[in-house]
């Protein structure tokens, strides 16, 4: 039996999805832990290509089950399309295959709402929400103002308990705000039409994966976003709302008592962030242009820019810190075959001091990007399967990460489909 986290290093967007749906061959069971519709996982296999919100991304291996656990935010409305979509496309969706947790909690209506009109309230001070209404979501599941999906099978109580929800919410959303009120019909129709076609998914995850363990299943746990978005470890208050590092794994999952034997963390071979807050290696104009362009870099979820820059030694090395990362995953090597010299970002220069610890928050604003050059390779290496037959200075490259920031590259992604990486013993 073995348990594995597959979690960011950087600001999300790394390219995890991909890696557990290569990954997953090796695992029976894939769990999502945290965080909810508000970032994408793209995937590109013998189906097609894939953004995926809310399923984990191990649904598309046949005899995988995949679970979402209570540590989800978990919006009915958006899981049902995505579930139809995915199902349209030739996929199995069923209750044997998907498993939803009951202590997961409900995002509601409101809660999306909420989340556009206090972005608007902060204007030129938001945090770069995208609006799926995960910030207000976690606010009010910690005040315990949510309902659990495990209620829905007890009609008389989830009434009684929305009702009593709807009309606290309703205060908020007319004395703060000013906005549009929910009647109980309105949020009754709405589990009527979405989070009832949910209940035959719904099951005890805690008692499915302690099963699973007396059985000696091999579990892949799978984390949206990465470390410096993570709420406690993060670049506060410019993250999510819920924690994506590894640790968090055995909480969202409903395996509380789950050790890691391995986390493996993805990183880019280069930087990107979709959001707000500071981002000390950013490019700007014609130079951010190119690489953005190269590697397709636009939101899955929104289709926004991503901002783009050169990988950040600093940031990189903290996550893995941060993550417990045992080994690593380098994506979209294959982007950089353009360039004739890779700029890093070795250090940071806060106040005219070099340092290469990443700072705490209230300093990266103040911070500047020490850059140095390392030769290019200047091929396409796209169609490359094995470690020795990558160019020499893109070899380099890999091994002057790895030894930079004190983990073992496991895995080179040369490319979005399954086959097309390298493994390095």
């Amino acid at each position: 039996m073995s348990c594995c986290a597959i979690v960011g290093i950087n600001w999300g967007d790394e390219g995890k999805g991909r890696m557990v749906d290569l990954l997953t061959e090796e695992y029976d069971i894939v769990v999502r832990y945290q965080g909810g519709g508000n970032a994408g996982h793209t995937i590109v296999n013998e189906y097609g290509k894939f953004a995926l919100h809310l399923l984990p991304s191990g649904i598309f291996r046949k005899g995988v089950v995949s679970v979402i656990g209570n540590g989800v935010a978990l919006d009915p409305e958006n899981l049902w399309k995505e579930i139809e979509e995915v199902r349209s496309r030739g996929i199995e969706i069923t209750p044997e295959n998907l498993k939803i947790s009951d202590r997961a909690s409900v995002l509601l209506p409101w809660h999306r709402d909420l989340d556009s009109l206090e972005e608007a309230r902060l204007a030129d001070k938001k945090y770069g929400s995208t609006k799926q209404g995960i910030a207000p979501f976690y606010s009010d599941k910690y005040q315990k103002k949510t309902i659990m999906v495990g209620e829905l099978f007890y009609p008389e109580y989830v009434r009684e308990h929305l009702a009593g929800i709807t009309e606290w919410k309703n205060l908020i959303l007319d004395k703060v705000y000013g906005a549009k009120q929910y009647t109980e019909k309105e949020l009754l129709d709405w589990v009527d039409e979405y989070a009832d076609k949910l209940k035959p998914f719904v099951c005890s995850t805690k008692e499915f994966l302690e099963g699973a363990v007396k059985e000696g299943k091999n579990i892949l746990f799978e984390a949206q976003l990465g470390a410096l978005r993570d709420l406690d470890y993060g670049i506060y208050p410019y993250t999510t709302s819920s924690n994506a590092i590894a640790a968090f794994a055995p909480v969202g999952s409903g395996l509380s008592s789950a050790k890691l034997d391995q986390v493996i963390g993805v990183v880019k071979a280069y930087s990107t962030c979709v959001g707000e807050g500071p981002f000390v290696c950013e490019w700007f104009g014609e130079e951010a242009d190119k690489l953005r362009e190269a590697g397709h870099e636009f939101g899955a979820k929104t289709g926004r820019a991503r901002r783009v820059g050169p990988l950040d030694i600093v940031a990189t090395r903290y996550g893995v810190d941060v993550q417990g990362a045992t080994d690593l995953a380098l994506t979209k090597m294959d982007i950089l075959s353009y360039m004739e010299k890779i700029p890093v970002c070795t250090k940071y220069i806060i106040d005219g001091e070099e340092t290469d610890l990443f700072p705490f928050p209230a300093l990266l604003g103040k911070a500047q990007p020490k850059i140095e050059y390392l030769d290019g390779w200047n091929c396409d290496i796209s169609g490359v399967r094995k470690w020795e037959d990558l160019p020499e200075n893109a070899r380099k490259y890999v091994e002057y990460i790895e030894q930079a920031v004190g983990c073992h590259i496991t895995y080179v992604s040369v490319g979005a489909e399954r086959d097309a990486y390298i493994y390095r013993s």
